[in-house]
């Protein structure tokens, strides 16, 4: 931010919003085809979706990101500002997001509005509850695990094995303490006494099903898919056997909507879902992005942390279950992060060092490459921060000129949709090229231990692959058996190309160790976590909740 620029929520708060039946009119939507929630919010209904199922599809953009540092990468900003750039130059363009965590609101990483003059709004409301999704979601998940607990209290007519019981709860907040607990206490009245935990709300499969499923029935399908516990190893029990899916579908009958707002230029955007890049496959909801591409000519869309993570998953899960061809993909890079990836520590990063610069450009490089395997044109967008210099700036853009990618300078965080036009400009210019020629990087029947392995080299640039013990053996299980042809959406630091948060650059000569995986059935895609990542994050030494205030009025000061 520079020093003159107001902190975002006044941004957001001193624009004035449109109805939000004049922006669902800007996509030809009526108003009865939404559901206002509010002056500035709505659903879209499902009659308005189901009308459109045959219209054209337009383009699809993703926008991802290097690897992400402290120092930020302003992944979302773009995302946001690059889709009010095409809409200033005349082009039929909406964007399609996630939904933030409360966790990340209250914690560290701050809401998942955008920033700047390149915010989606209300700022607020979208940052907090919004329209009620998450809350949604957490009562779907926590009615089947008590629903799962009352069947183990009330005789276990299914032979459920307690000790191999994989359903946990949820809560959508970051809070360590309830990781791992013991459930059950307090008497034979109270339940059976179990270890369990809670897992956080973006980690929850009910998230998962949300942002994969094409419907509502085919959401309460993947709900009944959902393996809740085993009777023994690979014998597993289901939310069908336990006949809570069509009660789980009930709580998400809302839900399952999509979210129509505006960005701070009036211009229409979708949001929904909100699953970690890092802990889940990291896209909003497959019903929003196909809507969207109905809507519009230009699609932009973003999956989360880096490249290694969010692209990577939605290329190999996002794509295939929705018959998705993505077109172009932009790479957000900024001076900073690529400084400390080549070395330089974060509090200098406001001085000029073109040594540093130029040691973390390989972080760069690995991501682009990586893209391309996938058939898809890359082109580079430079978030510009107040305190790059001239010449570091022209190293980035000499480094994309290098390899090959189109690149622009973006300052949309300070210039809004005015900042991204270059940008605009030149994913239209690639879009029309038809360079792009999308495939997986795998095929869905190869054995689960070959598609974290071409992940683990191909994207992470590791040299192999280690299984803790009974790991392998529980994939080759799971290969047999439901997880047949599933995807995997692999649990991983997103601070590294690595497994280890502490390897920065473009790190080579490691392995990555799986040391557990998870099913999730009714995703349809099987968990590989690595390293020290955990489904239930912890708050920061000074959470950002300290640092905010509302006043008699309602008026909300510190949210970022």
């Amino acid at each position: 931010m520079s020093p003159s620029q107001p902190p975002d929520i006044e941004i957001a708060q001193s624009a004035v919003l449109k109805p939000i039946e004049e922006v669902a009119g800007s996509l030809d939507l009526g108003a009865e085809e939404i559901d206002p929630y509010g002056r500035t919010k709505a659903k879209v209904s499902r009659a308005a979706i189901d009308a459109r199922k045959d219209a054209p599809d337009g383009d699809l953009v993703l926008v991802t990101a290097i690897t992400p540092t402290p120092a930020g990468e302003g992944k979302t900003t773009t995302t946001i500002g690059l889709t009010q750039a095409l809409q200033g130059l005349g082009h039929q363009a909406i964007s399609a997001t996630r939904e933030p965590s409360l966790g990340p609101v209250f914690g560290v990483k701050g809401g998942a509005a955008g920033g700047g003059y390149a915010q989606v709004l209300p700022m607020e409301d979208i940052n907090l509850h919004f329209t009620g999704d998450f809350a949604a979601i957490s009562a779907a998940h926590n009615l089947l695990a008590a629903m799962l607990d009352n069947h183990l209290h009330q005789g276990n007519a299914l032979g459920i094995d307690a000790r191999r019981v994989l359903w946990r709860r949820v809560i959508d907040m970051n809070d360590r303490a309830l990781h791992g607990i013991v459930a059950g206490l307090g008497g034979r009245t109270r339940g059976v006494p179990r270890e369990t935990g809670f897992d956080i709300t973006p980690a929850s499969e009910v998230m998962a099903v949300l942002c994969l499923a094409r419907d509502l029935e085919d959401l309460k399908a993947r709900f009944a898919r959902i393996a809740v516990a085993e009777r023994k190893p690979g014998d597993y029990v289901t939310a069908a056997d336990l006949t809570a899916h069509p009660a789980m579908a009930i709580l998400m009958r809302e839900a399952v909507l999509p979210n129509l707002v505006q960005n701070v230029e009036g211009g229409p955007a979708l949001i929904h879902g909100g699953p970690f890049g890092n802990i889940a496959h990291g896209c909003n909801s497959l019903v929003a992005t196909r809507l969207a591409l109905k809507l519009a000519d230009l699609v932009v869309t973003e999956a989360g942390f880096g490249a290694d993570l969010g692209a990577e998953k939605f290329f190999n899960i996002k794509c295939p279950a929705g018959g998705l061809r993505p077109r172009v993909a932009v790479l957000v890079a900024t001076v900073r992060a690529l400084k400390m990836h080549g070395g330089a520590s974060r509090r200098n990063l406001a001085s000029e060092n073109l040594v540093a610069l130029r040691a973390g450009m390989p972080n760069l490089e690995a991501h682009a490459e990586n893209l391309r395997k996938f058939g898809v044109p890359v082109v580079i967008a430079v978030n510009r921060f107040p305190t790059d210099t001239d010449a570091e700036v022209d190293a980035v853009l000499a480094a994309a000129e290098r390899l090959g990618a189109p690149a622009a300078l973006s300052t949309v965080f300070s210039d809004g949709g005015a900042g991204g036009e270059d940008l605009a400009r030149k994913v239209v210019s690639t879009l029309a090229r038809g360079e792009d020629d999308f495939k997986p990087l795998y095929e869905p029947e190869a054995p689960l231990t070959e598609k974290i392995e071409t992940v683990a080299q191909e994207i992470y640039g590791a040299d192999g692959v280690d299984y803790a013990a009974g790991v392998a053996r529980r994939l080759r299980r799971l290969d047999r058996g439901v997880a047949r042809g599933f995807p995997v959406c692999m649990a991983k630091t997103q601070y590294s190309l690595s497994d280890d948060p502490g390897l920065l650059g473009r790190p080579s000569g490691f392995r990555v160790t799986v040391r557990d995986v998870r099913l999730s059935a009714g995703a349809g895609f099987v968990v590989p976590l690595t390293g020290d990542i955990l489904t239930m994050p912890g708050l920061p030494r000074r959470p950002f909740a300290e640092d905010m205030d509302i006043s008699a009025d309602g008026r909300i000061s510190g949210l970022a």
